[in-house]
């Protein structure tokens, strides 16, 4: 299993299925051309360039390169963003009736041997551990608490990351971007606001 520095950008929700069963790296799905639409998730892969930096890992065709050069377009100098490339094999994915316009494989089509040397070719070895938990997130009364939601949303806004983030999915990226510090700043402000209403 891959350990990384790196935030993992790609395509559909099988080439993230696909990635996660070799790399523990955080995943970013830009669900196709969404990300041409989607503000929310443009802002979170910027930020997440500007941090932990970006592997972008699309497919090897057309539609594949034109998100990956839209990406790199829209980070520019103010962020890190690397390349990893599959090969373009012939072929379709088990789970399609019949090959994709270009008739080539994607990544969730690829070998594990495969993927694991595009990331590899490009990645920062990650040696650091976690720093949010679960129980801190309870602790701090952003999960399994009244208010828990509001609180949380809060403190993703304050981080520049999407409010609609789970509670696991706020503590990955929290701990792989190291965001540690700005997560307590936030929730110190939280705090103070909740003494100030009283």
């Amino acid at each position: 299993m891959l350990n990384i520095k790196e935030t993992i950008i790609v395509e559909g929700k099988y080439d993230k299925q696909r990635v996660r069963r070799v790399c523990s790296a955080p995943i970013i799905c830009t669900d196709g051309f969404r990300i041409f639409k989607s503000k929310e998730m443009l802002d979170t892969i910027k930020m997440l360039a500007s941090t932990t930096g970006i592997i972008i890992l699309t497919d090897s065709d057309r539609a594949g390169f034109k998100i990956r050069n839209y990406i790199k377009s829209c980070v520019g100098q103010s962020g890190t963003v690397k390349h990893a490339y599959i090969p373009a094999v012939e072929g379709k994915e088990r789970r399609k009736e019949r090959p994709g316009k270009e008739g080539i494989l994607g990544v969730e089509g690829m070998d594990d041997k495969v993927i694991i040397k595009a990331i590899k070719s490009v990645a920062t070895p990650e040696a650091s551990s976690a720093v949010l938990s679960k129980s801190e997130l309870f602790r701090d009364g952003l999960s399994g608490t009244a208010g828990s939601r509001v609180r949380r949303e809060y403190v993703l806004k304050a981080l520049s990351l999407p409010v609609r983030l789970s509670p696991n999915a706020m503590i990955e990226l929290i701990n792989s971007a190291g965001l540690y510090d700005k997560y307590k700043a936030a929730l110190s402000e939280i705090k103070k606001e909740d003494e100030n209403d009283r």
